[in-house]
């Protein structure tokens, strides 16, 4: 199937499925959910061009909304409502996956700012949840999830600690399900521009 696809997104394709594959036969959920993000990010990630920066954040939101006009099958849609809903509300009410909790305690923000951001959070959640905003829910979801990446990535956690399990399990789940959809999604519509991947391969002495 990936024989007719175009060259910069069969390059993304091999690259998300091969971090994909690692995930599947690793033993552990802070490996599973690193190996995971890892084959998102390869799917997903862009060229960042100097002379018309956006930001990361306004990057995922258009990728993610994307990918859920074109899931015809509404799969995306099945695993936030129908596979993972209870997990998805708690990731979204989970403070410790709430960026600005981590900017207070590190003297970023005033001490007690993120609570207010917390609740203003919650109702954007709870009003995309209620409206069935998929695009708007995923969205709120890989922020989250960012967070957790950064925190475990930037050596903000440890290795199977039992302070972090829930969100670490939880994530890992969520993005086992939405991965592989998200590939074949990209694999479905070869037409649509995925732009181009930020690292090509380049030849050994090119």
């Amino acid at each position: 199937m990936r024989d007719n696809l175009p060259d910069a997104l069969d390059l993304r394709v091999h690259r998300a499925l091969s971090w994909l594959q690692r995930a599947e036969i690793c033993d552990d959920e802070d490996g599973r959910f690193i190996f995971l993000w890892i084959a998102f990010n390869a799917a997903y990630a862009q060229e960042m061009r100097l002379e018309e920066p956006m930001p990361e954040q306004k990057v995922l939101r258009e990728f993610l909304e994307r990918l859920v006009a074109l899931d015809v099958e509404k799969r995306l849609s099945g695993v936030v409502w129908t596979a993972f809903p209870n997990a998805i509300r708690m990731l979204l009410n989970n403070q410790y996956v709430f960026q600005p909790y981590w900017d207070c305690q590190n003297g970023r923000r005033p001490r007690g700012e993120w609570q207010g951001l917390f609740e203003r959070a919650k109702v954007t959640a709870s009003r995309a949840l209620g409206s069935d905003d998929t695009a708007r829910v995923l969205g709120l979801v890989f922020s989250r999830l960012y967070t957790l990446r950064n925190q475990m990535m930037h050596g903000g956690s440890t290795w199977n600690s039992s302070v972090n399990r829930e969100q670490v399990r939880d994530g890992a789940n969520i993005l086992e399900q939405l991965v592989p959809v998200i590939i074949d999604t990209l694999m479905g519509h070869p037409e649509a521009d995925w732009g181009e991947p930020g690292y090509p391969v380049v030849a050994s002495g090119a």
